[in-house]
């Protein structure tokens, strides 16, 4: 095989193979006959020793191509046992090496093929790779190096060379070899801005000067250079010639954003505050100046507020001009409303961000924080609202689902809130956050049962199940669920206990623990987890409060029992607390027919 075929797919390949890690095939000794070292002697092998060694190398060459790393790793080394002086060999062997997981042996062979054909360009650019990834900077500089001496003509180790001396702060070595660079290829933009950029970096900036003057003479019709030989000027304490070429700029283009901050900044730096400021407002007021460019702008305002006067109120001043013009997007709109958000400013926040959604219907973090104030109000019309509208520009963001289902279920409309979460469960896909699609199902399941429409209630709690196996909410109603109807008791009894685990002082999630286990008729345990329950403000819930009584009751304790079923009446009578529901009259008779008859009767 010719080693120009397949030289530059050679050097991407080891490049990639420097971060592969894996088994190798252990050391083995190199080995050949004094007639084959005889032969070495000579610049050619005799026919018949080159047609073996093709042989094996194209049959290593075959097996490293099905993925056989050892296989091809020993034909590579039949090839030596023919030709011991084989760069090419020796080279291939590297990436076996590599692949196989034996860095050091790669990189000792790598450095023998460039040790065996030292003008192979290949062989070099893939040790100095090599290096360069292991960020071992000085070996890689130094094969780089030699590399501009071996092929003075090639551009490749000058660019990596510029990129080395400046990950390593030798920013004279970048000039050096940038010049280098320009005498090969010419002189360019690229070049000179980056020359810029170092000489800026050294402080020396006559030399950066310099640079850019040459840029700009040469480029007359491009401002961004003659603005930045302005910016030099001004940073060698030479305002007048600064100001001079900032203002012939703005001649030739007065619309010229980078030349007007730079005016501005020249206020700045002169300490005139108020042309400072009358050229800020210029700028953020100026529709041909690009929205990003603003918002750029707005940032290091904000960032000067805080570390100075810390006034808000001019920020938000500044926001409000600027806003009352017309704007290309709602990048500025939602700048000005995060930080009103950031400022605690949330009156002023809340109009900003339905400017927001004018701009941008699809902007779900606007209309998300717009949704987040409505439900710190408890304002259930305008949760509707909001997530309705959501709900026709995103219809694949499921927190719009579970929020509107949740409003229409506070309002008691259930069939509402039962088909929005039946739309939202419909969205969930493989991107779909798992504790997210989890929750769906899980409430899912809750209305279903509300409506008694058990199987499906199951069905979406196993769903639930699926995609969160730890879903406490989930975990308990299921198994409490179960334990009503007084089956599959044992599942249920399960699913609870891992809620007592995850929450071992959650009053409902010992509560349905406790029934279940009076449900299976272990009467001891079930008193030991509602007394827990008791314990953990299960005493202020009428249902939990009417357990323990039916759990005394068959412990033997009916004092005990007739007492807890009365404070369950007496709770029960009164207001619900927050996020409990009044019990049905069914409940209450049977109640009531405890406390009469002294008795406990199953409901």
């Amino acid at each position: 095989m010719s080693l120009r075929m397949h030289s530059y797919k050679t050097l991407l390949s080891v490049l990639l193979l420097f971060s592969v890690v894996s088994c190798g095939t252990g050391n083995r000794k190199l080995t050949g006959t004094k007639k084959t070292v005889a032969l070495l002697e000579a610049d050619t092998l005799p026919a018949k020793w080159q047609r073996k060694y093709d042989y094996f190398f194209m049959e290593a060459v075959r097996l490293k191509e099905k993925g056989d790393y050892a296989g091809a790793y020993d034909m590579y080394r039949y090839c030596l046992s023919v030709n011991p002086n084989a760069a090419a060999a020796f080279y291939e062997l590297s990436k076996c090496c590599m692949y196989m997981g034996q860095e050091r042996e790669s990189e000792n062979m790598l450095k023998t093929a460039v040790k065996l054909s030292p003008k192979n360009f290949w062989y070099n650019q893939t040790l100095a790779a090599y290096y360069q990834n292991k960020k071992d900077y000085p070996k890689a500089i130094f094969v780089y190096e030699d590399m501009t001496q071996q092929f003075p003509s090639r551009l490749e180790p000058l660019m990596a060379l510029s990129v080395l001396y400046s990950q390593t702060r030798q920013y004279q070595e970048v000039i050096n070899t940038l010049n280098k660079l320009e005498a090969v290829d010419g002189k360019s933009e690229q070049i000179s801005m980056e020359k810029f950029r170092m000489y800026i970096a050294m402080g020396d900036l006559d030399e950066a000067f310099n640079e850019m003057k040459t840029l700009a003479d040469e480029y007359p019709y491009d401002m961004r250079y003659l603005t930045l030989v302005g910016d030099v000027y001004l940073e060698n304490g030479k305002p007048e010639e600064a100001l001079a070429v900032y203002r012939q700029v703005m001649e030739k283009e007065p619309e010229y954003a980078p030349v007007q901050f730079s005016l501005a900044n020249f206020y700045q730096h002169q300490g005139e505050d108020s042309l400072y400021q009358a050229q800020l407002h210029k700028v953020l007021l100026n529709e041909n100046i690009p929205s990003d460019t603003k918002v750029n702008v707005m940032r290091q305002l904000i960032l000067r507020a805080e570390q100075t006067d810390h006034d808000s109120l001019k920020i938000v001043s500044l926001f409000r001009a600027i806003l009352e013009e017309k704007q290309e997007n709602a990048d500025i709109a939602m700048l000005a409303a995060q930080y009103m958000i950031t400022k605690k400013m949330d009156q002023e926040a809340a109009p900003v961000l339905r400017q927001v959604l004018r701009i941008d219907p699809e902007n779900t973090p606007a209309r998300l924080q717009l949704l987040q104030y409505a439900i710190s109000k408890q304002d259930m019309d305008n949760i509707i609202a909001i997530c309705t509208s959501a709900l026709e520009y995103t219809p694949e963001v499921l927190q719009f689902y579970y929020y509107l289902g949740m409003a229409y279920h506070e309002k008691r409309e259930a069939d509402e809130a039962l088909n929005v979460f039946r739309k939202g469960v419909a969205q969930i896909n493989d991107k779909t956050d798992k504790a997210l699609a989890s929750d769906l199902y899980a409430i899912l399941g809750d209305m279903y049962h509300e409506k008694r429409m058990d199987q499906l209630a199951y069905a979406a709690y196993d769903s639930a199940l699926v995609y969160k196996a730890d879903n406490i909410g989930a975990l308990n109603n299921y198994a409490y669920y179960l334990s009503l109807e007084r089956k599959n008791l044992d599942k249920a009894e399960e699913m609870s206990y891992k809620t007592v685990q995850a929450e071992p002082a959650n009053s409902t999630y010992l509560d349905t623990y406790a029934w279940i286990l009076f449900e299976k008729g272990k009467y001891a345990e079930a008193k030991i987890y509602i007394e827990q329950a008791m314990q953990n403000g299960g005493d202020k819930n009428s249902v939990e409060v009417e357990h323990c009584g039916d759990i005394y009751w068959m412990n033997g304790e009916k004092e005990k029992a007739l007492e807890y079923w009365k404070k369950a009446k007496e709770l029960a009578e009164q207001k619900p607390i927050e996020g409990e529901s009044a019990r049905d009259k069914s409940e209450m008779d049977v109640l009531k027919k405890k406390i009469t008859y002294k008795k406990y009767f199953v409901k």
